[in-house]
């Protein structure tokens, strides 16, 4: 399934289903076939994604610490970031985008309809 958010004020915006639900689930809206995020809500729904991308980085930057300090203690070297993944912040630059210009033009964010 795919999640495609519409505005008056934007362009869609298309997300694969997991990319979806979790970004739903971290503005506290339920990840269901069809919803809304009105106007009112957009401002803390951007909050709270700057606030998730915040903890993200900060559980990655622990993780590099942390296998930094047992790669000095142990006299490895530390593993290259072989598989890279895009970050949370790459993900919702552009949903945190739509919501602000939707924002400006009091626009809701709408989804399934």
């Amino acid at each position: 399934m795919l999640y495609k958010f519409k505005s008056k004020a934007t362009g869609d915006l298309i997300m694969l289903e997991p990319q979806g639900k979790q970004i739903l689930r971290l503005i506290g809206k339920e990840p269901g076939p069809k919803g809304i995020i009105l106007p009112n809500e957009m401002l803390l729904a951007i909050d709270a994604l700057h606030a998730a991308v915040a903890q993200e980085e900060l559980a990655h930057q622990a993780a590099k610490d942390a296998a930094q300090a047992a790669s000095e203690h142990d006299g490895t070297v530390p593993a290259a970031d072989g598989l890279r993944t895009i970050s949370l912040k790459q993900r919702v630059v552009p949903f945190i985008d739509m919501l602000r210009r939707a924002h400006a033009e009091d626009k809701e964010v709408v989804w399934g309809v």
